[in-house]
């Protein structure tokens, strides 16, 4: 499937590689099909990769792996809420998290508290409200990447 992108212009989607969000997102309940796609002008090595709306084409969330800047991210999420996904093998389950650069790159966060749970193996996901104070909306990151340099 070919669909135009604000961010990386005309792309070429493979079914096979579109992940479903039966309930939709937060903010945007409608929007149910994603592909995970990388910047292919970036390092490969880059921890960021966009999720990019299948049914509206101007919208794409850039995310990342929360472990990559938060070892320690392992949030409670009760069983119930993952059961939209499938059954999950451990190995197949990939944690996202959305990434805000704002003017002030230094400012730059992610949400630790709404991460994506996607279950790799049935392409299914969901986005869960973690309710822990351990967890911040806003995780300032940029200093945490600098390092990595």
């Amino acid at each position: 499937m070919k669909i135009t992108t604000r961010v990386f212009g005309e792309v070429d989607i493979e079914d096979s590689k579109i992940i479903n969000f039966p309930g939709g997102i937060v903010g945007f309940p409608d929007l149910t099909d994603f592909a995970l796609i990388h910047d292919a002008d970036e390092d490969s090595n880059t921890p960021v990769r966009w999720m990019q709306s299948i049914q509206e084409p101007n919208f794409a969330m850039p995310v990342m792996d929360p472990l990559a800047i938060c070892e320690d991210y392992n949030p409670v999420v009760e069983d119930e809420l993952l059961k939209p996904i499938g059954n999950i093998d451990p190995e197949s389950v990939l944690v996202l998290v959305t990434l805000t650069v704002p003017r002030d790159i230094k400012q730059m966060s992610v949400n630790l508290q709404a991460p994506f749970v996607i279950n790799a193996d049935e392409r299914k996901a969901v986005q869960l409200i973690v309710d822990s104070e351990k967890y911040p909306i806003r995780y300032k990151i940029y200093d945490k990447l600098k390092k990595e340099d």
